[in-house]
């Protein structure tokens, strides 16, 4: 059966790998898989550079047991200083190492505060690279790091704009300084479920945490969490432990 992010009965339970080098990413690839982690995304920006070849990415899938795996290769890390057409280029050959969903900012090509460029140009040119990685097999989610509290307007219109250039997973993550905004992000999640019409990941960051982790309960396609805490690790998201217990045992 070909591995997806699309279409589970429940949302994936995502184990994000920030290492630094494949054997600590194998390690605890390792540790997830044997307890039940239904999926993994691997940063690919957090290797240092002479992990960051087609070999040692195709080593480190292999450990994965055919779960389904999400990569990154964002302009942090060990890429800073790279163009987004390297970037871009890379992707495309860790696609063919067998990723099953690859994400693409949402200002490839041409930065923008809220990571959706609005320049014409760039924007086509994100059309023809998501059919590229199309063509390759690969499921693809575009992604915009806002990183600040953000209008339920706003995140809606950006949600639309990445489903209309290709994306079959909308990735948003605003941020959320207190209760009230949070709860606002709470009713936010639950308007892209009536209104997008397709797959999506709406996280926030900031002091409050019951989004991140409510978040799969109200609409989101995944989870991402983590198998341990580490010192390159997201603080944010929730060991596989704690999200699974929500998931499947909070009785709502």
């Amino acid at each position: 059966m070909k591995k997806t992010f699309l279409n589970h009965e429940k949302p994936l339970l995502t184990a994000m790998l920030q290492y630094t080098t494949p054997d600590l990413a194998i390690g605890a690839i390792r540790n997830g898989v044997a307890v039940g982690v239904e999926a993994f995304g691997l940063q690919i920006e957090s290797f240092e550079t002479q992990y960051q070849n087609t070999d040692t990415i195709k080593n480190v899938f292999a450990e994965m047991k055919e779960k389904p795996v999400y990569i990154t290769n964002y302009r942090g890390g060990s890429n800073v200083g790279k163009s987004d057409e390297i970037l871009a280029k890379e992707m495309l050959s860790y696609a063919e190492c067998g990723a099953t969903l690859c994400d693409v900012m949402g200002d490839m090509f041409s930065k923008h505060p809220d990571e959706l460029t609005d320049n014409p140009e760039a924007i086509e040119k994100q059309i023809a690279y998501i059919d590229e990685l199309h063509q390759r097999g690969v499921e693809v989610l575009m992604s915009s790091h806002v990183l600040r509290y953000t209008p339920a307007e706003r995140v809606l219109e950006i949600a639309l704009e990445q489903k209309r250039r290709g994306a079959d997973i909308i990735k948003i993550v605003t941020g959320a300084e207190n209760m009230e905004q949070q709860i606002d992000n709470l009713k936010t999640t639950e308007l892209l479920k009536r209104e997008l019409g397709a797959p999506f990941l709406f996280l926030s960051g900031g002091e409050c945490s019951i989004h991140r982790r409510m978040g799969m309960k109200l609409g989101c396609c995944m989870c991402l969490c983590v198998y341990e805490h580490y010192a390159r690790s997201t603080p944010t998201q929730p060991l596989f432990s704690v999200a699974k217990a929500i998931r499947d045992d909070l009785g709502f």
